[in-house]
């Protein structure tokens, strides 16, 4: 692959274009946490999972909670690995093996953020997620050239501070003229 095509989606969105026939990936945002020659890796950020709950969760995993925390939604993060657990998440971002994502935005998934979180003592903001998006190399790059996929570079507040059901909306507004929601009905993009 040449350097000149090659552009990483690392710290960016990418929204599914209406009308994909993927349910997967149907009116998903996915953030982009990875993507290199080796292949890329996202999460969606979009989809509540339909049958966990946190503390059903923290007790799959052996881990202690706090009664009185509020519900923390579990989130859908994709079709591979689907009972990995994740969480996206603000500052701090010293958790064992954390990746830093943007300035403002880190991947975890150890059990010491778990834990932190389930003891109300995690970061500020973060969302915990089952399952995750990969692509093999060259895989993802092939669907934007297909135009399966919008990008934009990552908001945190999308992430953080809009509701789940609202966050595909909201990060299309982001792409304002340079997305036409009647195109996909015409056939034209």
């Amino acid at each position: 692959m040449s350097d000149e095509k090659y552009e990483s989606l690392k710290g960016h969105f990418l929204m599914a274009i209406p009308g994909l026939p993927d349910p997967n990936f149907a009116q998903t945002v996915i953030c982009m946490c990875e993507h290199n020659e080796l292949g890329a890796l996202g999460f969606i950020i979009n989809k509540i999972h339909p049958l966990l709950t946190d503390r059903e969760l923290f007790d799959d995993l052996k881990i202690g909670y706090d009664e009185n925390l509020a519900s923390i939604p579990i989130h859908f993060g994709g079709p591979v690995q689907p009972s990995g657990v994740f969480v996206l998440h603000s500052a701090p971002f010293h958790w064992h093996g954390c990746m830093q994502v943007t300035s403002k935005l880190g991947l975890s998934n150890t059990k010491d953020i778990i834990e932190a979180i389930a003891e109300g003592k995690g970061p500020d903001d973060f969302i915990i997620i089952l399952g995750c998006a990969g692509w093999g190399p060259l895989q993802l790059d092939h669907e934007i050239d297909d135009n399966a996929w919008l990008a934009c570079p990552i908001v945190e507040d999308i992430i953080f501070n809009t509701q789940s059901d609202l966050r595909w909306e909201q990060t299309m507004m982001l792409m304002g003229n340079d997305y036409d929601p009647l195109a996909d009905i015409s056939g034209f993009l």
